[in-house]
C-alpha cells in the first residue's frame, strides 16, 4: 500500500511515529511523510520513507490563506494517489480529511489533543468545531488517545461513536525509556520538560517553584524544551532569562534524547492545562521516575494518584507547589517504589506496540476490504 503520514511538523513525525513508519515499511508498504521540511527530514529518510513538503501555517487564521492550503492539499494529493492517509495535529486532521474528501482516499485521523482552540474557547473554538464537523465525516476511522475527547466529540455531534477507538496515546518504547540507575542528586530536582507554552503551565510551574524554595532553598527547577516555538501560547525568550537571572530556575535547552535529563530529574512536572495523553509523562514514567501533572483531560489518565505521582489543581500555582512539598518530603524508598508503579502501569496499558498493532490492524482490514473492521471498532 501507499501510505501517507501527515503531521504539522516533520518533527512530531520522526519523534512520535518513526516506529510505526519502520513497521509499515517491514509489512512491504511504501510510506511517504507529509509535512513541513524542517531539520529531521534525514532522519525520515534514514527510516527508508519519503518525505513531501506540506506548506501549511500552523498559527494562521486568514480565510483566503487556508483555502490556498487546501487547494495546494488537494493537487499534491491527487498526483500522488495514495491508498491510505494517517493524519494527526489539529489543523492538518482537518485539513487533509478535507481535501482527501474530495479525492474518496481513505483516512484514519488521529485526536492526539484537541489543541490552543478548546482551551482559550471563543468565537476560534467555534470555527474549529465547524471544521470539524466538516472534516470528520470522511475518515473511516478517529482515534482519540482519551475517553473525555472521545466523548466531547461525539455529543458535540462531530463523529459518530462507531467510526471512533481509542488508543493509549502514541504509546511508549518500552526498551528505550527503560529503568536506569539513577543519579544521586546533592538537591531534589524537578524537571518540567516540553515546549515552552503557557499552556503547558510554565507559569504554574515557575510560580510554585517561588513559594517551594521559600521552604526549600536548594531545590533545582529545570525547563528542557523548545523554546520560541511558532505557537500564540510560547513562552517568550526573555522571560526564562528573566527566571534564570533570577536564580529561579535553568534552563537546558532543547534535544533529541530526553533520557538522560529524565534519569537526573527526581520528579517530572508537567502542570498542563488540556494533553491528548503526553508522551512526556509516559517516558518518565516508563524509567520510573514520579511524576506530578494535573487532572485535567489526558494528563489524569496517565497518573494514579498517590500511587504513581499527585494530580493537582489545573491552573493552580499554590496546589502545584503543596504537591511539590509532598514529593520532597516522601523517603527516597517511596519515590522509588512510585515509579516502580508508574513503571508497571506503561507496561500494562501504554506499551507502543499495542498501538502499531492496531494501526497495522486498519492498515490490513481496508487492504483486503476498503474498510476497518467493525469488530474493531467495538473492541476499542
Amino acid at each position: 500500500m501507499k501510505i501517507l503520514i501527515a503531521a504539522n511538523t516533520t518533527w512530531y513525525i520522526q519523534n512520535f511515529r518513526s516506529r510505526l513508519i519502520a513497521a509499515l515499511i517491514e509489512r512491504g508498504d511504501q510510506v511517504t511523510a507529509l509535512a513541513p521540511r524542517d531539520g529531521y527530514v534525514s532522519h525520515i529518510e534514514a527510516l527508508g520513507a519519503r518525505h513531501l513538503h506540506l506548506g501549511l501555517d500552523n498559527d494562521g487564521l486568514n480565510p483566503l490563506s487556508e483555502l490556498g492550503t487546501l487547494t495546494h492539499l488537494t493537487g499534491l494529493l491527487r498526483r500522488e494517489k495514495p491508498t491510505l492517509i494517517f493524519t494527526y495535529t489539529p489543523k492538518v486532521n482537518i485539513a487533509v480529511s478535507l481535501a482527501a474528501r474530495l479525492l474518496r482516499i481513505p483516512v484514519v485521523a488521529n485526536i492526539s489533543g484537541l489543541g490552543r482552540a478548546f482551551i482559550i474557547g471563543g468565537w476560534l473554538k467555534t470555527i474549529t468545531l465547524l471544521l470539524y464537523k466538516l472534516a470528520l465525516r470522511h475518515p473511516y476511522l478517529i482515534f482519540f488517545q482519551n475517553e473525555d475527547d472521545r466523548t466531547d466529540f461525539i455529543q458535540a455531534g462531530l463523529v459518530n461513536r462507531e467510526k471512533t477507538a481509542r488508543l493509549p496515546g502514541s504509546g511508549v518504547d518500552l526498551e528505550r525509556f527503560a529503568p536506569v540507575v539513577r543519579s544521586t542528586n546533592q538537591h531534589f530536582v524537578f524537571l518540567l520538560a516540553a515546549r515552552l507554552l503557557w499552556d503547558k503551565g510554565v507559569g504554574e510551574f515557575v510560580k510554585a517553584a517561588r513559594q517551594v524554595k521559600s521552604q526549600y532553598p536548594e531545590t533545582e527547577f529545570r525547563l528542557l524544551g523548545f523554546l520560541e516555538v511558532q505557537n500564540p501560547s510560547a513562552v517568550p525568550r526573555t522571560a526564562v532569562e528573566s527566571w534564570e537571572t533570577e536564580g529561579m530556575m535553568k534552563y537546558l535547552g532543547s534535544t533529541d534524547d530526553v533520557r538522560p535529563y529524565y534519569a537526573d530529574a527526581d520528579c517530572v512536572v508537567l502542570p498542563s492545562y488540556r494533553e491528548g495523553t503526553p508522551r512526556t509523562l509516559l517516558e518518565c514514567s516508563s524509567m520510573g521516575i514520579p511524576i506530578i501533572t494535573t487532572d485535567t483531560i489526558g494528563c489524569r489518565d496517565v497518573v494514579e494518584d498517590g500511587k504513581t505521582g499527585f494530580l493537582c489543581k489545573t491552573r493552580d500555582a499554590g496546589d502545584l507547589a503543596e504537591k511539590m512539598e509532598r514529593m520532597i518530603l516522601l523517603t527516597p524508598e517511596q519515590r522509588a517504589e512510585m515509579g516502580k508503579a508508574g513503571r508497571a502501569k506503561m507496561e500494562l496499558e501504554f506499551d507502543e506496540r499495542i498501538v502499531i498493532d492496531r494501526y497495522l490492524a486498519v492498515v490490513d482490514e481496508i487492504e483486503k476490504t476498503g474498510k476497518p473492521r467493525s469488530e474493531f471498532r467495538k473492541s476499542s
